[in-house]
């Protein structure tokens, strides 16, 4: 089985879209991630129907095998949707300078494989932290 990576990204008007990168112009959008997600499943729909029509799979012959979909975040769509972190303090926390941070989160630049990884585990430490916390 194949597994396509859906990339999950809010913009700034609020609306989430998501996109298969091995499948060029294939997406879906919508006001919430889950409508986003309905969205794209109605679109890949489109695209089998036009793949049986036409014979033509130039583009969506992925879709014509077994294929799960796993869906990730751009760390701007990540901080976009999660907004109640304080960008500047959270990337002290993990050892990234605070102004290359901001600069992920608004799209401006991208971070590395490295950065990625190290942002991911700040973000599952940070959520360790959480889960263990008792009122």
């Amino acid at each position: 089985m194949t597994t396509l990576k859906g990339i999950i990204e809010k913009g700034s008007d609020g609306y989430y879209s998501i996109y298969i990168p091995e499948i060029p112009g294939l997406y879906g959008t919508g006001e919430t991630e889950p409508e986003a997600k309905e969205n794209l499943k109605e679109a890949i729909e489109m695209a089998v129907e036009h793949v049986e029509e036409t014979g033509d799979d130039t583009y969506y012959a992925p879709l014509l095998k077994k294929y799960t979909i796993e869906y990730v975040y751009d760390l701007s769509g990540f901080f976009k949707k999660y907004n109640f972190f304080d960008v500047s303090a959270f990337a002290k926390r993990v050892g990234v300078n605070a102004s290359l941070m901001r600069s992920y989160k608004t799209g401006i630049k991208s971070a590395s494989a490295s950065q990625k990884t190290k942002i991911l585990e700040g973000i599952y430490a940070v959520a360790d932290e959480l889960y263990s916390v008792k009122f």
